[in-house]
């Protein structure tokens, strides 16, 4: 589970902001002002830090600077609409995103994902070799095997079992699965049902009996593996 420092003065943003990484599964941390978030820093680093530019006493980008010295931390960082010179100099800097207020929670989770899916994070970052019983994802050469005979996966095919074998014994309903696995905000959910079926008649022993991904009713799937 990835860990992520939330930083703003801001209750009101901070608490919305925390409950929805929450709701997606991130183990999080916050503090309303840069002493406290280096000081977070100073202990148990985070995966990923969510930085808004104007705090009191130590600004964001001055925290930002002190951070990147101790650690190359993935930083999304939050600007009030306009603030045309901080994105800049937080681009300078090396800021890995930003998102300009006021802004939806939904797609902050979604920037938060793809951020840490380009630093190679996820749901563990030190699984380069998924293996599940005589399935085996090997994630670095997208190459999929079973029983020692490769399969042929489209990449969202691949994606999906590669989320699904890294989040084994968690059920998800398809709106979970479109946002988290492909970062669609929106779509039509009968493609995760789509892609389900192809995946099943690849993995499974017998597609008509998955035993592997377990349909959970009145919420979605579930990977139980072998």
């Amino acid at each position: 589970m990835a860990q992520v420092l939330v930083v703003d003065d801001d209750p009101t943003v901070r608490e919305v902001v925390v409950s929805y990484l929450r709701a997606a599964k991130y183990d999080v941390a916050e503090a309303a002002d840069g002493e406290t978030a280096l000081a977070v820093m100073s202990g148990a680093r985070p995966d990923l830090v969510v930085l808004d530019v104007m705090l009191p006493g130590i600004d964001g980008l001055e925290v930002f600077r002190r951070m990147r010295a101790v650690a190359d931390v993935p930083i999304v960082m939050l600007t009030a609409l306009g603030a045309e010179a901080d994105r800049v100099v937080g681009l300078q800097l090396g800021a890995d995103d930003y998102v300009t207020k006021p802004f939806s929670p939904r797609e902050l989770v979604l920037r938060v994902a793809s951020v840490l899916r380009r630093a190679g994070e996820g749901a563990d970052p030190d699984d380069v070799v998924l293996t599940d019983g005589d399935l085996v994802v090997d994630v670095r050469r997208h190459l999929v095997t079973r029983g020692g005979e490769r399969l042929t996966l489209t990449a969202r095919e691949f994606d999906l079992l590669r989320f699904f074998v890294a989040h084994a014994g968690e059920a998800f309903t398809r709106e979970q699965l479109l946002e988290r696995v492909w970062g669609w905000s929106f779509g039509d959910q009968s493609t995760v049902t789509v892609h389900v079926r192809r995946l099943r008649e690849k993995v499974e022993p017998d597609p008509t009996m998955p035993t592997r991904i377990a349909t959970v009713w009145g919420v979605g799937y579930r990977w139980e593996g072998s």
